[in-house]
């Protein structure tokens, strides 16, 4: 008998746990049904015109109200504020997101980063598509867009990079801070590190500075393997590349420094056989040709000042051939390379170094 009860309680467990599977498969209860979901309704705008400023970007520009968008179960929607360039929406610049609220308010800033994203150019009119996107889930699934307002908006150029200039007795301007400094070469891909290969005079020394003109903010060394700042409140670190005592033997170096991890080096750079061309030009769709010269003090280095360039691109030119890149801004031109694209338009201050290729074209007004 008591070898039968088990036999019975084994088969019995195993059938109740078919049967709860077997019904809560069957089991729709929670199942979610959308039926026939509405989509949001954005409010006409209380403007028609907006000029961007360069200077209160954190400031509000734009606040979105839009009506809630009904799926018909209560449930958190997602809303997608989205911009493009055109009505139809062809390329779309998603400028924030928010779930289970219907409105927001985004600053200066934002919406000029949107309008850049979206290819509006800058320092010109232009119209400014915006839509609102709901959506349910972190998939966002089923999604349903609003209808369209638009507005004029003249977006300013966010130039974020950081530029800066040698003085002193090892450099071509002495210690002379308004003297045509010549300027370190950004990176291309690190917007932190930078370069300057090319001569240094007998037994000087030098330092970095941000602004032609003025002593702070400006960049040192105490221990010759760090680097110390002043920027404007505090004791000037020593000179680089060693901090004081004899200077560097004349020659040419590669000074390499990053202000991300406040480190630099000092190495020597071997430019035998490195001939400088006979001429260089800047030419392309963004400029009329103009020729740059070579600093005096080291031929190698070339520079032109206060080009206008208009969007479009440009090239070195030297000695028929051609040299460029793909990066805006700053780069390593090749022989050859791609055309260097120019997305804004102002007055730059243009340097080309020939024993490194690399360029860098630093805009005055941005």
């Amino acid at each position: 008998m008591m070898k039968n009860l088990k036999q019975f309680s084994a088969v019995s467990i195993i059938g109740l746990v078919m049967l709860f599977f077997a019904t809560s498969c069957d089991d729709t209860t929670d199942t979610f049904n959308i039926t026939d979901p509405s989509a949001p309704i954005l409010a006409d705008l209380n403007f028609t015109e907006l000029e961007l400023d360069p200077v209160n970007t954190g400031n509000p520009a734009v606040t979105l109200n839009w009506s809630e968008s009904d799926y018909g179960q209560q449930t958190a929607v997602n809303y997608a504020i989205e911009f493009s360039k055109d009505e139809a929406f062809t390329t779309t610049e998603v400028a924030a997101t928010i779930t289970g609220q219907t409105a927001l308010t985004l600053s200066v800033g934002e919406i000029n980063t949107a309008a850049g994203n979206a290819g509006l150019n800058p320092f010109t009119w232009a119209t400014l598509y915006a839509r609102v996107v709901a959506s349910l889930g972190t998939q966002q699934s089923e999604p349903i867009t609003s209808n369209t307002v638009s507005f004029e908006v003249y977006p300013y150029f966010n130039y974020t990079f950081n530029d800066y200039i040698l003085v002193g007795d090892a450099t071509a301007p002495g210690w002379n801070n308004n003297n045509n400094n010549p300027p370190l070469f950004r990176d291309e891909s690190n917007s932190s590190v930078y370069y300057y290969t090319g001569k240094f005079a007998e037994n000087g020394h030098f330092k970095v500075l941000q602004e032609k003109g003025l002593w702070q903010p400006q960049w040192g060394t105490d221990d010759g393997s760090t680097v110390g700042a002043n920027l404007g409140s505090g004791d000037d670190p020593e000179r680089f590349p060693y901090g004081g005592g004899d200077g560097i033997p004349e020659g040419f170096y590669t000074f390499t420094i990053n202000f991300s991890s406040n480190t630099f080096t000092f190495e020597p750079f071997d430019a035998s056989g490195i001939t400088s061309p006979t001429s260089l030009t800047i030419e392309g769709s963004s400029v009329a040709n103009t020729a740059l010269t070579p600093l005096a003090f080291d031929g190698h280095i070339w520079y032109a000042n206060g080009v206008r360039l208009t969007p479009g691109e440009v090239s070195f030119m030297a000695d028929g051939n051609t040299w460029g890149s793909t990066t805006a801004f700053s780069g390593v031109a090749t022989n050859g390379g791609g055309a260097i694209p120019v997305p804004v338009e102002d007055d730059y201050d243009i340097w080309f170094n020939d024993l490194t290729g690399r360029y860098i074209l630093i805009p005055l007004n941005l």
